[in-house]
């Protein structure tokens, strides 16, 4: 059985109908359990629980501190290629977007790396949009090796792949992988991934579960707040997490809340989620599992980000760039288009997408970035709350 299979028999719509109607003592009462299931999710992401932030809030920070301390753990994401052969509505990545692509080289990926490592970080995320042409499994086999005598903590942002796929990756080195669903919604997944292998719901919503398999001793999940009701994604993620908890503990979770950005393509959010609901979904999230890791990107802008630490924030990206490139200009040379996998020269005056004028490469990002403080200056905020930033939390020696 997987989660799918689960997933299917989840009573979701109920337990959002049920959540819109909770009263206010009975999402103080949930707020004040020691064990907290999906229906009790439901009373602490309520409207009426709204009135009871502060106490969620206090309690989720009390929680957080006991299990991981006063901590934040920082890393950034080295994006690869934007090449794809999905088309997704909301994404800058889409294969349709007239956007400038490129795929960076080894020695352009090392270059990359290396400005990130002399920032601090020893975490690091590498991102590639889907297609095979271009990133194919050898490609990401040669990048982690490259990387892994340097870099204690890899993980992966990539297109889904197959258990044996999975494993010569985690051989060479990666330990992390990462998977939107984007939204848990069938319908309206349906609707934004047109065209492309991304367009198999379940095969996606596998993907934690192959990669466990793999031998990924990290796995990290989470919705686009922004495509579909954000109760019923939370919900669902709350779902997948609880699945996930049950049958790969051996591994340990992250769940992102990631809210949509501005991207090529021009996409509008099709669902809001406020700045306050969103503290309240950290302090949901935080009360149900409390030791599951917490991630906050740099989506949000940094006065956001600074009051959502303490509320059971774990894990947070700093000065990250979302395009090939982004931080040296890397592969600057070799920005094309990409039609229907053959690479394009561009031509004079066409319409693309133009890149943000304060970065180094001509390639074109995923989303707008909303937090573009240095890293040393997010360190040295995280230090000012009352937490130790660390860039290295373990090492393979530890394990040999």
């Amino acid at each position: 059985m997987s989660f799918v299979s689960e997933f299917n028999s989840l009573p979701l719509a109920a337990l959002v109908k049920q959540s819109l109607g909770t009263s206010t003592a009975a999402a103080r009462e949930a707020a004040g359990k020691t064990k907290i299931n999906l229906a009790d999710f439901a009373a602490l992401i309520s409207p009426a629980a709204a009135e009871n932030l502060e106490a969620m809030g206090q309690r989720a920070h009390l929680m957080t501190q006991q299990r991981f301390g006063k901590t934040i753990r920082l890393f950034a994401p080295l994006y690869l290629s934007n090449e794809c052969i999905n088309n997704c509505s909301y994404c800058g990545f889409s294969r349709d977007n007239p956007i400038l692509r490129v795929t960076l080289s080894l020695d352009e990926m090392r270059q990359e790396a290396q400005a990130l490592k002399a920032q601090g970080f020893r975490n690091i995320l590498l991102v590639a949009g889907e297609h095979p042409k271009f990133v194919s499994n050898g490609y990401m086999r040669d990048c982690i090796a490259a990387l892994h005598p340097d870099w204690p903590s890899i993980s992966l942002e990539v297109g889904p792949m197959e258990i044996e796929e999975y494993r010569p990756l985690v051989a060479a080195g990666a330990d992390g992988l990462v998977v939107y669903q984007e939204t848990y919604d069938r319908k309206v997944y349906a609707d934004l991934h047109t065209a492309g292998p991304k367009r198999n719901f379940d095969w996606r919503l596998e993907t934690p579960e192959r990669a466990y398999a793999a031998g990924f001793r990290r796995l990290g999940i989470s919705p686009l707040y922004g495509l579909a009701d954000w109760r019923w994604e939370a919900l669902s993620a709350a779902a997948h997490a609880d699945y996930l908890l049950r049958n790969c503990w051996k591994a340990a979770l992250t769940i992102s809340t990631v809210r949509m950005r501005p991207c090529a393509g021009e996409f509008e959010p099709l669902t809001h989620i406020s700045d306050r609901e969103l503290a309240q979904l950290i302090c949901a999230i935080r009360l149900m599992f409390p030791d599951v890791g917490i991630v906050l990107s740099t989506r949000e802008t940094p006065k956001l980000r600074n009051g959502l630490i303490p509320l059971g924030v774990t894990m947070m990206s700093a000065g990250a760039r979302t395009e090939p490139g982004g931080y040296t200009g890397a592969g600057k040379e070799r920005i094309h288009h990409t039609e229907r996998g053959i690479i394009k020269e561009l031509v004079s005056g066409a319409s693309e997408w133009a890149p943000q004028t304060n970065h180094p490469t001509n390639a074109t990002g995923q989303f707008n970035v909303g937090d573009e403080r240095p890293p040393q200056e997010v360190a040295e905020l995280i230090r000012q709350l009352g937490y130790e930033p660390v860039w290295k939390d373990w090492d393979a020696a530890l394990t040999m």
